[in-house]
Order: structure tokens, then C-alpha cells, then sequence
């Protein structure tokens, strides 16, 4: 039997305020509470937006005795140069360090990117087993996949994160074989049905088969998230007056289900034909720091 690779988790959107780093979080918690060993990367240096959370959840967890699970975590810095090219060497080193770390040890890394088109960000998605683009119920957000026509009778033509997937999608095929899973969640819904949610709705599945992404609801939109991320706790942990003072509602209730449905689209570890590090220069080649000039 071949031995396993941590399934990698990535959780990708060109536009900010979609809920990665929140989904990525209850995401980490709901596999470490399933008993998987965990690991994650924060590749949003500037933000830090998961390394926070986690932060707050060890010194929560710390400070109230309390036994909170919490993943191995890495945070994969930005480099500083005078070159682009000299930049991306630096980071690509980085990066590659990290991933040597948990390939075998894990069986799942889930790792939060920046809301831009980086080269940190591109990394991720050339290595992920599964993609996780969190939207929310907007046009503007559906840009990412298609262009809309003015009547919002949809459109085939691809919008740019969209292409940047299918790119990433194809390298990473042709190198080891492997069929980047894409699901994209729709994040933040109202729990009231509107004309205009179900518009989306309907234009996210014309796009879908297109795009060759499943579709799942994700974190609707309720202020119990929010008030989680200071203590580093989630909808899935134990809530009674000792940890967040309140007792669980139905709102805890119904985002432990959101998440568990998640967790559940997700593969397992996969059969290690060759190690991630090792064919990431085939797929996102590396960059040559002493090509570069000044200019770049």
C-alpha cells in the first residue's frame, strides 16, 4: 500500500470579505475534532487573518484551562528584495520548506490565501487537492467566474479568477495526474429567500458545469461568528457559560450543521506517488533570482 499525502485544503478568492479565513477556520476545528491530524498555512503575511484566530484560541484555551484543539500552524512570510524574481525565489524556498514539513505527517493542511493575485497565492493553488472559493450572494462576486451581460442572463465568457483556476487545474494534471477538486461556497446567505438570492443562485449553476465546480452553501451570515473570532472559538466547540458565557442557540445549531456538510465534500489523503515539494517546479516553475534586473 502506497503511503498517504496530507490532502491540502486551499481556501482561494480574488476579492476580500468572502469568509475564507473563517471558513478556514471551522474547517481545521471540524477535522481535529473528527480525530485528523491538522496543520495550517497562513499565506496572507499582511492580514495574518487565520494566524489570529488561531492565536486567540491558544491563549483562550490558556487562559481558561480549557482543552481547545489547535492545528500546527505556519505562516508563509513575505520575502523582501530588490527583484521580483529575486522575491519569488525567496518565498518559493519558503513555501516549499513548510510543505516538506507536513506532506506526510498530516492528513489534512488547510491553507488561507490573500484576497490578490500573488505569487504566494498562485503556489497555493497549483498545489491544492481541493479548492475552496467562498462567495458571496453578489454580482460582483460572481465577476470572479463569468462575466454577467447587462440583462443577468449570464454569460460563457470566463471570468479572470476563474481562469487563473482552470490554468492552475491543467499544470497540476499534466504534471502528476492529479484532478484539483473545486467547490465553491456561497457564504453569508440572509436566512430569508430573495429574488435576488435565487437569481444567483441560478447563475452560479449555469456556471458550474462550465467551470467544472460543485456548489455547497456554506456559513450563513449571523452574528455568532463574528463574536467568535476574539476567543479563537467556533460554532463547533462546546458552548456553556464557561467559555463564551452564552449557552448554544439554534444559531450554533444550524452553522455545526453548515460545517459538517462542508467537511463532508471534502476527499481523504491521498496515495503519495511523489512528494508535493518535488513536482511544484514542474507546475509553477521557479523563479531565477540572478535573471532578474532592477526593473522587473
Amino acid at each position: 500500500m502506497l503511503p498517504k499525502s496530507a490532502h491540502l485544503v486551499v481556501l482561494g478568492n480574488e476579492k476580500g470579505g468572502s469568509g475564507k479565513s473563517t471558513t478556514a477556520m471551522h474547517l481545521i476545528v471540524a477535522l481535529l475534532k473528527a480525530g485528523h491530524r491538522v496543520a495550517s498555512i497562513d499565506t496572507d503575511s499582511r492580514q495574518l487573518s487565520l494566524t489570529r484566530y488561531i492565536e486567540n484560541r491558544a491563549r483562550f484555551s490558556r487562559d481558561n484551562c480549557l482543552d481547545l484543539e489547535v492545528p500546527a500552524h505556519y505562516v508563509a512570510r513575505l520575502a523582501a528584495g530588490e527583484t521580483v524574481r529575486g522575491i519569488e525565489a525567496e518565498e518559493f524556498a519558503n513555501y516549499v520548506e513548510i510543505i516538506d514539513r507536513v506532506e506526510a505527517d498530516f492528513d489534512y493542511v488547510v491553507v488561507d490565501t490573500p484576497a490578490n493575485d500573488s505569487y504566494l497565492m498562485r503556489l497555493s493553488h497549483a498545489m491544492a487537492d481541493t479548492l475552496i472559493t467562498p462567495v458571496n450572494d453578489s454580482l460582483i462576486d460572481l465577476d470572479l467566474f463569468g462575466r454577467i451581460s447587462p440583462d443577468q442572463a449570464g454569460s460563457a465568457q470566463v471570468g479572470h479568477y476563474a481562469e487563473l483556476v482552470r490554468n492552475a487545474r491543467h499544470q497540476r494534471h499534466q504534471v502528476d495526474g492529479v484532478k484539483m477538486d473545486w467547490i465553491v461556497v456561497r457564504n453569508r446567505l440572509s436566512t430569508l429567500s430573495s429574488r435576488n438570492q435565487r437569481h444567483l443562485l441560478k447563475l452560479l449553476n449555469q456556471f458550474a458545469p462550465i467551470l467544472d465546480f460543485r456548489l455547497a452553501s456554506g456559513i450563513s451570515e449571523r452574528v455568532v461568528f463574528r463574536q467568535f473570532f476574539t476567543s479563537g472559538l467556533t460554532a463547533l466547540d462546546r458552548l456553556d457559560k464557561t467559555t463564551q458565557g452564552v449557552e448554544p442557540t439554534l444559531s450554533h445549531l444550524a452553522a455545526r450543521h453548515e460545517i459538517r456538510e462542508l467537511v463532508a465534500l471534502l476527499g481523504p489523503p491521498r496515495d503519495r506517488r511523489a512528494d508535493r515539494a518535488a513536482v511544484l517546479p514542474a507546475i509553477l516553475p521557479r523563479p531565477e533570482p540572478h535573471l532578474a534586473t532592477a526593473n522587473e
